[in-house]
């Protein structure tokens, strides 16, 4: 499209725009009705660690999400010269999962409680227990049961409990819902019903020491909608709200919210049944969408859905490329110490390079890359660690491959659940996220790992805010077609894809390197006990 074509959409309103709240970045994105990105503008953040608890503190968010939004509504009058003052339809997303209870007054009962925090373990078994269905510790309703059991004055005060992108939506639009892919990391789903269920929801409110509290669950928790549905409008608080200078008007359509995950299926077109896709940054997860019912219940496999409410299988690790980041930016010191400036592209690319020149075990090297604790190998806390015996190869191309090799690690201890014990199968499996950017490396790895082909996007580097964007636009005209036809038929029609076939040799060598990297998880699991002690 030229500039011209470009400019009379977004004069007509013919846009939607996706932001999506990462556990790095707050990244907004203006699509075109035509599913076409024209502008774009950013916010860096980072988690924080209040009184042993990850949070994002709410100014924080709203400096992001406002910072995004001028960021990108310059980049418009840049480019077009145009002041941006109408917009289609809107989207929000956010890291899934985590707890935000608020009072009848709208206000913040306590920190926002992220997905990274490991705090709710005992509501977790107990709750797993009750409904004979696994509830991890990042959902919302394993946080408000351990509040429960902690006794935290907070929770007879409560008036609604949502997620990050449900709370943002509801500023903006003055409505209490989400998506039922975001619904589903709150609250078990009935698939039949496409609501909570509530045989569950009776269950929970049984316990005596949740009767004993004035709210009822099911009062509490947001409505859940499906993709396609309106979650209302732009009000004009929340234009004034998203935009400071206040240039934007109300009126737009607002799409149900959603979390990462769902956002992701979308991005990589994985939404139809038997297809799955990877999402690998700070966090890695992986997303099967079944066919069949899975044989029992796992505690290392989340039960989600898609966003229109198909059941899905997900592998989520707490812990993924913050290592990776880590260990490039000693060596990016080392390179300047040098007089050598790299971009951030050629810092990685050089990296990723010299670790195909590893050994196809890694040389022996074992890395626990958890600068959080991580739910599948049962670590506590956080406790990064590198370890060799004497005889290990010790190099830099060996540094380097055990850093990607473990940034996959737990995800493999997750998926061989899936892959090997339920005999699970895809018929594609699409990886997306930041390690991806460099060419092949990383997708080899995973494809290594796995054991499975990998299948990259032309557009896996758009990600989550353009997925809400495409699910903005679905909001406003979904063509008469369910979710997965839309996207076959609208969306992903030229698309273009890479995929990368595991390397037997590679795979034996991953396997090597899975056998030492369990061998040694008893030393990081006590390291991470010692951490939590101290």
């Amino acid at each position: 499209m030229n500039n011209s074509v470009i400019k009379g959409k977004i004069e007509s309103a013919n846009t939607a725009l996706g932001i999506e709240l990462g556990s790095t970045r707050i990244k907004a994105v203006l699509v075109t009705d035509d599913y076409q990105v024209v502008a774009s503008g950013d916010f860096v953040w980072e988690n924080e660690l209040r009184d042993n608890i990850w949070t994002y503190p709410l100014e924080k968010v709203w400096k992001g999400i406002q910072t995004s939004y001028a960021n990108l509504a310059a980049s418009v009058s840049e480019q077009y010269g145009i002041q941006l003052t109408k917009i289609g339809s809107i989207g929000i997303s956010a890291m899934m999962h985590g707890y935000m209870p608020f009072d009848q007054d709208g206000n913040l009962l306590v920190p926002f409680r992220t997905w990274r925090n490991n705090i709710t373990g005992e509501a977790a078994e107990k709750l797993t227990k009750l409904f004979n269905f696994n509830i991890p510790e990042r959902w919302s309703v394993a946080h408000l049961y351990q509040a429960i059991l902690n006794k935290e004055d907070h929770v007879k005060d409560i008036d609604f409990i949502t997620t990050l992108d449900g709370y943002v939506s509801w500023r903006l639009s003055g409505n209490k819902n989400t998506g039922i892919g975001d619904a589903s990391g709150m609250f078990p789903i009935d698939e039949a019903t496409k609501s909570y269920d509530g045989k569950m929801l009776e269950q929970f409110a049984s316990l005596p020491e949740v009767a004993r509290y004035p709210w009822q669950i099911k009062d509490i928790l947001p409505e859940v909608l499906l993709a396609g549905q309106p979650a209302g409008k732009l009000t004009e608080a929340g234009a004034k709200l998203l935009d400071i200078s206040g240039q934007l008007q109300a009126g737009s359509l607002i799409a149900p919210s959603e979390g990462d995950a769902g956002t992701g299926m979308v991005a990589t077109n994985a939404v139809r049944k038997r297809t799955g896709n990877i999402s690998a940054g700070t966090s890695a997860f992986s997303m099967v969408v079944l066919d069949q019912k899975l044989n029992k219940v796992h505690r290392d496999i989340d039960m989600v859905t898609t966003p229109d409410g198909a059941p899905v299988a997900m592998v989520h690790t707490n812990n993924c490329s913050s290592d990776i980041n880590a260990w490039a930016s000693v060596f990016n010191q080392f390179a300047k110490a040098l007089g050598v400036n790299l971009s951030p592209n050629q810092l990685y690319e050089k990296l990723f390079d010299t670790s195909l020149r590893g050994d196809q075990d890694a040389g022996g090297l074992v890395n626990f890359s958890y600068l959080s604790g991580e739910n599948i190998t049962k670590v506590q806390s956080g406790r990064p660690m590198m370890v060799r015996k004497p005889d290990s190869h010790f190099t830099l191309a060996n540094i380097f491959k055990v850093q990607l090799y473990s940034a996959f690690a737990p995800l493999k201890i997750g998926m061989d659940i899936l892959l090997r014990e339920e005999h699970i199968r895809t018929d594609v499996l699409i990886a997306q996220g930041g390690l991806f950017k460099t060419p092949v490396v990383a997708q080899q790895v995973l494809a290594d790992a796995l054991n499975t082909p990998i299948t990259l996007m032309s557009n896996a580097g758009e990600g989550g805010p353009w997925g809400m964007a495409v699910l903005a636009l679905y909001a406003s005209d979904s063509k008469g077609k369910n979710l997965a036809d839309y996207l076959d038929d609208e969306v992903f029609v030229d698309s273009e894809s890479a995929t990368l076939y595991p390397e037997p040799e590679s795979v034996q060598g991953y396997e090597k390197f899975i056998d030492n990297y369990k061998a040694a998880l008893p030393a990081e699991i006590e390291a991470g006990k010692d951490m939590k002690l101290n």
